[in-house]
């Protein structure tokens, strides 16, 4: 990898950790401010949603969204502190050396093991407490924005995707929105009668009508202004994936999403080869070691990290900067709940390949939320200028809807 060209004739950027390149290093905080140390890390699950919480001898507390339940976060965060190589760590240690803190957990792994979608949360934390301490959102700490809204996608309610009444009541419920998205995601599984996430080994002629007549519906129903993102969930293997492709080509989709295996192969690239169609994946990887052969290799038009598969702020940035050096813009996959939320518009600001952000139709709510829930206009989220991720977190709402067993944090 090292001495290899980047598009444009630089040089391509050899290891995960330099990929921040001069820019990104320079926007990470590294100072101690005020000696502040870090002194406990925690998880709690409430509902469906488990946050990580990190706590500092002068009182202030950062927060950040991780995957898994309460009991899998918190023993993650036990081998993470653990006796066996505890300078690893990060208690006892400078909150604001996210730098080193992201190697230590992300890289530094080989005898303790890489449990991401945890320690994703813990570096979501960092960031919201180094913009606490410094009195800064986190756009800023990233070296500010680019943006002050950010233009959303939503999602399309499934139902009987072949009928036509039932689309043209989904159709003008999806136009009559009040929070005015212009893009949607309609997913395919409805229109193959199947399952979310379940494999489809293969479809033939009978299924691909299906398809084209379920999206030809759906085209017909929703208004000009409204564009279409064929939704997959790595379902297809590859001659159904270019079925597919062929089948939903008349409609013009923004995006043709996740039709393949999350990881990369040659097969993305037949498919880039067999069709004309916009190319979108990446939810499902992680860090720049997964995202990267798809930036060689130039396999899709758009890339859509998920900041708790990714690393985080730090690891998703890596991949953003990564991606800008390839001309190749991403847009954060974002719908697990108010703290995503938060810190996925917060890296959208600071990322000029960012044109686009996901969020749910209710991404405007969040019962957890003591204030400042995030704000969406005609189909944008408005950029929180509160320090942090902006999160202000009604811990009363929270203690009441622990999961069964979970410990308070205190």
């Amino acid at each position: 990898m090292l001495g290899s060209s980047a598009p444009g004739g630089g040089p391509m950027i050899g290891t995960p950790q330099m990929a921040l390149a001069a820019r990104a290093a320079s926007a990470i905080p590294t100072g101690n401010a005020g000696g502040a140390e870090i002194t406990a890390i925690k998880a709690l699950q409430y509902g469906r949603r488990t946050l990580v919480k990190i706590e500092t001898d002068v009182g202030v507390d950062g927060y950040g969204p991780c995957g898994g339940t309460g009991p899998f976060a918190r023993s993650v965060i036990a081998g993470l502190e653990g006796s066996r190589l505890p300078h690893l760590g990060l208690i006892g240690k400078d909150p604001l050396a996210i730098q080193v803190h992201f190697h230590n957990m992300f890289y530094a792994y080989p005898q303790r093991g890489r449990q991401t979608r945890v320690l994703s949360g813990i570096d979501i934390a960092l960031w919201d407490l180094a913009g606490k301490l410094l009195g800064q959102p986190v756009s800023k700490l990233l070296g500010g924005n680019f943006r002050d809204e950010i233009q959303l996608y939503s999602h399309c309610p499934g139902g009987d995707f072949l009928s036509r009444s039932e689309w043209r009541d989904r159709g003008q419920a999806l136009a009559e929105d009040l929070l005015g998205f212009t893009a949607y995601k309609v997913d395919i599984h409805h229109a193959l009668g199947a399952r979310m996430q379940e494999y489809i080994p293969s479809i033939g002629p009978r299924d691909a009508r299906k398809v084209h007549r379920a999206y030809t519906l759906a085209r017909e129903a929703i208004p000009e202004h409204i564009d279409i993102i064929v939704h997959c969930h790595n379902e297809l293997d590859l001659p159904s994936a270019i079925r597919v492709a062929q089948a939903i080509e008349h409609i013009d989709p923004l995006f043709y999403e996740d039709p393949l295996a999350p990881e990369y192969s040659d097969a993305w690239m037949a498919l880039r080869q067999a069709t004309r169609l916009p190319i979108m994946t990446g939810e499902n990887l992680e860090l720049l070691d997964a995202a990267l052969p798809f930036l060689q290799n130039q396999a899709v038009d758009i890339l859509q990290p998920d900041l708790i598969n990714s690393g985080g702020i730090t690891g998703t940035r890596i991949i953003a900067d990564m991606a800008a050096r390839y001309r190749i813009p991403i847009s954060l996959h974002n719908v697990s709940g108010l703290a995503l939320n938060m810190a996925s518009q917060q890296l959208s600001a600071a990322i000029f390949n960012c044109p686009l952000m996901e969020c749910t139709r209710n991404g405007n709510t969040g019962p957890e939320a003591a204030s400042n829930a995030p704000v969406i206009r005609d189909g944008k989220m408005q950029v929180s200028t509160a320090p942090g991720i902006g999160l202000d977190l009604d811990q009363e709402y929270i203690k009441a809807n622990r999961a069964d067993g979970e410990p308070w944090w205190g």
